[in-house]
């Protein structure tokens, strides 16, 4: 069954096309990423398809009582109340019930006929019931497990909405639509504005999401894992393909060739046919044969290839070589106010390396990178850049950086004053400012303009280390997998913050996980990191109630009987009772693997530095010994987790069995 149909629909602003005459369905749990260059009219679809937006020419039919729900960019205006409120509030005609719950009550109140009485009782007993149903489908503990997985901690709960910032304010719109498990989720950009293990979970719970779903993204590995077909925006027009990103890729490309390959065996078929109209339309004997030829030409099609999409295109120049200590943080505290963001933290950064930062929003991320790169000074400690390090700074709020009066040539040409104006206008090209583009100033160019502008000055005159906070942030889909290229090819040292998952797994040779003011280090990209945040026990994987404890049952009332504190006192020893009995041995049992995976974490960790010295590598024998023993470690590691798992499973199974009996 289609939930939307459009029909010849035909859009247009300031007098360019975005959509002319394109017709689609969307089915029961189609899964579709929207892909396409910024300003090809990816937001303006899903706000056609909401109504936000009204169609030139065409219609949008929509199933009847179809919910949709829509997660755009920006959030205009946002609900009243406290956090949680508002995503309770999210379920589906909630407000309007406890309007007419109000209303009914109210009469029931005031009127003095005893039928009316009877029927009004009647009309709040079955509003009740409805009432009840839907909050058994969409239970406080169902949004509780929502805010909490996407970064909320438990305290934030009953923080008034106007108090949050934008990005959490985002990320309070996305819970309510969550909740709401709408028939259609439209999401715009979703992870802009989370961090990795927010990612991480609104990953895991959209592979769970039974409907259907439309998805604009430019994190390629998390589109992948939630899509079945994409619709394209072409600069031929719209387009749909089976499949996932990659395969949508693959599908054109062989269109591509196949459409050269026909282009070339078209032109090949005319050429001939021309020579042979020159040759022998004089010949009496072939005069038929020839206007026979004129006719065919006239009548070809021609076979056009798909039109070519401007894309950047660049590559970082080779940098000096360094020494081989880049980057040397020792003992460096920072606060504001009361709050301690580090103290005392001691890291260091190899020649070569590419440090990716991981951790909530609000740990210290930025904060972190500002003093890196001489912005934000250290209230104690000292950062220094090694020898012969010279350190280029990628701002994640670029506009801080931009001066809004210069044009876009001038902004890049400031970087570089030596530098010749056409060497500059070359640069401008690459990040697709051509022509009288390279005039236009900064105040007016959008998100995503500022972005490719901020990029072009570190190009042209980049460091051997580059810190870089969320560079893939504005930034479509194509542009980031070409940035994604040309920082695997830079030759230099790279620190940087990114929730693009795809990117962290390109680049990262070490993980920094900052939490609570400290800064763990792992080996490797995203997919070692992953198994370590799964360890962790505030991951954001686990349910809140871990964090809450078990919810208190609610007496049940049988045929309007009341509970006596009597039979409350003894069911309440029963179930004491059967939680020591039940859970009591499986708590222990997994307290004792939690202990060793403690232990042999720590050791990891140590063998992982020992290993990481140049200076073990002096002794074969111990390098070989303590290779041996890593790999041991992490052997039982990866079975001690395995068995924390199933443990966890068995302790909420039997937890949710307790509740029940109760």
């Amino acid at each position: 069954m289609s939930l939307i149909v459009v029909d010849s629909l035909s859009l247009s602003f300031s007098g360019k096309t975005l959509f002319d005459r394109i017709g689609f369905q969307i089915n029961r749990q189609d899964r579709i990423g929207l892909v396409g260059a910024n300003g090809t009219g990816k937001t303006s679809f899903l706000r056609l398809l909401v109504g936000e937006v009204s169609p030139d020419h065409g219609e949008v039919s929509k199933a009847r009582g179809l919910r949709i729900g829509y997660l755009p960019q920006d959030i205009s205006k946002i609900s009243q109340g406290t956090l949680l409120a508002s995503v309770l509030n999210a379920i589906p005609g909630k407000m309007e019930r406890d309007l007419q719950l109000k209303r009914l009550e109210t009469n029931l109140e005031q009127e003095k006929n005893p039928r009316r009485q009877t029927a009004l009782s009647h009309e709040i007993a079955e509003l009740y019931s409805e009432i009840d149903h839907m909050d058994t489908r969409f239970s406080s503990h169902k949004a509780e497990r929502i805010l909490f997985g996407l970064g909320f901690s438990v305290e934030s709960f009953d923080t008034p909405l106007e108090e949050l910032s934008g990005g959490w304010k985002m990320r309070a719109a996305l819970a309510g639509l969550l909740f709401q498990d709408p028939d259609i989720l439209l999401l715009d950009e979703p992870t802009n504005h989370l961090d990795v293990p927010s990612v991480l979970w609104l990953e895991e719970f959209l592979l769970g999401f039974n409907h259907s779903l439309i998805l604009i993204c430019h994190d390629r590995k998390f589109l992948n894992s939630q899509i079945n077909r994409i619709m394209s925006l072409e600069p031929e027009g719209f387009r749909v393909y089976a499949g996932n990103y990659d395969d949508y890729l693959a599908a054109h490309e062989e269109e591509a060739r196949v459409l050269d390959a026909r282009v070339r065996n078209q032109e090949q078929k005319v050429k001939e046919a021309k020579r042979f109209i020159e040759r022998f339309r004089a010949k009496s004997t072939k005069a038929r044969q020839a206007q026979s030829k004129i006719k065919m030409l006239k009548k070809v099609e021609i076979v056009r290839t798909h039109k070519k999409r401007a894309v950047m295109r660049f590559s970082f120049p080779d940098v000096p070589r360094s020494g081989e200590t880049a980057l040397s943080i020792q003992g460096v505290t920072k606060h504001f106010g009361d709050r301690y963001l580090y103290q005392d933290l001691k890291l260091s950064v190899r020649r070569g390396e590419r440090v990716a930062i991981i951790g909530k929003n609000g740990v210290g991320k930025t904060t972190l990178l500002k003093m890196i790169a001489g912005e934000t000074p250290p209230d104690a400690g000292q950062i220094d850049l090694g020898h012969n390090v010279t350190l280029s700074y990628y701002a994640q709020h670029h506009a801080e950086f931009l001066n809004e009066d210069n044009t876009i040539l001038e902004e890049v040409y400031q970087a570089v004053p030596q530098a010749g104006m056409s060497f500059v206008r070359g640069v401008c090209g690459a990040f697709l400012f051509s022509g009288d583009d390279v005039d236009k100033p900064i105040a007016i160019l959008s998100g995503g303009e500022r972005a490719r502008v901020a990029l072009a000055r570190i190009l042209i005159k980049p460091g051997n280390l580059m810190v870089m906070d969320e560079p893939t942030n504005h930034l479509d889909l194509i542009s980031c997998e070409v940035l994604t290229r040309a920082l695997e090819d830079y030759n230099g040292t790279l620190v940087f913050v990114s929730h693009n998952q795809g990117l962290i797994n390109s680049l990262a040779t070490r993980i920094w996980d900052i939490s609570d003011g400290k800064v763990e280090e792992y080996p490797g990209n995203l997919e070692d990191y992953i198994d370590h945040i799964k360890r962790s026990e505030d991951s954001l994987l686990r349910p809140v109630r871990e964090e809450r404890g078990p919810e208190k049952p609610v007496a049940k009332k049988d045929k309007g009987a009341i509970e006596t504190p009597k039979d409350r006192r003894r069911r309440e020893a029963e179930r004491r009772k059967l939680i020591n009995r039940e859970l009591g041995p499986l708590k222990k049992g997994l307290a004792k693997t939690e202990e060793r995976i403690e232990d042999l974490e720590r050791l990891e960790k140590t063998l992982f530095d020992q290993l990481a010295d140049s200076e073990t590598y002096k002794d074969k024998r111990e390098s070989n010994r303590l290779t041996i023993e890593y790999g041991g470690v992490k052997a039982e590691l990866d079975e001690l987790l395995r068995r924390w798992e199933h443990q966890c499973e068995m302790l909420e199974a039997t937890e949710k069995n307790i509740d029940l009996c109760s």
